[in-house]
């Protein structure tokens, strides 16, 4: 595994354990289909009536001009929005669903001690950019 792979494993795990800890349920990680990558799957307990959440997961080193989520261009964004109708389609999903992003930033390359997490929830907020 490179090092980019192994940084891409410990921020989605760190991602699961984040949203587990909120009171989430975890359903998959690294859904593909014919649009892209799925990170992480879940369902958010929390909102009444349950939402369905796919979760983008970024990670950066500090010293990167774009800290992770500025990285979530407008064609990843078509994309994980094709990809996650897709998904619903598939689950035969009709209750809300949304597209959160969350971001790490690591301080130090070399270590994974010390590091930023940041949530941000319907980062298309109800938008569609299919045109």
């Amino acid at each position: 595994m490179t090092a980019a792979q192994e940084l891409g494993r410990f921020a989605e795990d760190t991602v699961a354990e984040y949203l587990l800890s909120m009171g989430w349920k975890v359903i998959a990680r690294n859904v593909r289909n014919d649009y892209d990558e799925l990170d992480i799957v879940a369902f958010d307990t929390t909102a009444k009536p349950e939402e369905l959440v796919i979760v983008e997961v970024r990670c950066r080193t500090v010293n990167k001009i774009q800290s992770p989520l500025e990285s979530i261009g407008f064609r990843k964004l078509r994309t994980l929005l094709r990809a996650s109708q897709k998904l619903t389609e598939k689950m035969n999903w009709s209750g809300f669903w949304r597209i959160d992003a969350v971001g790490i930033t690591i301080n130090d390359k070399n270590s994974r001690e010390s590091w930023k997490l940041e949530h941000i929830k319907d980062i298309t907020a109800g938008r569609t950019f299919l045109h």
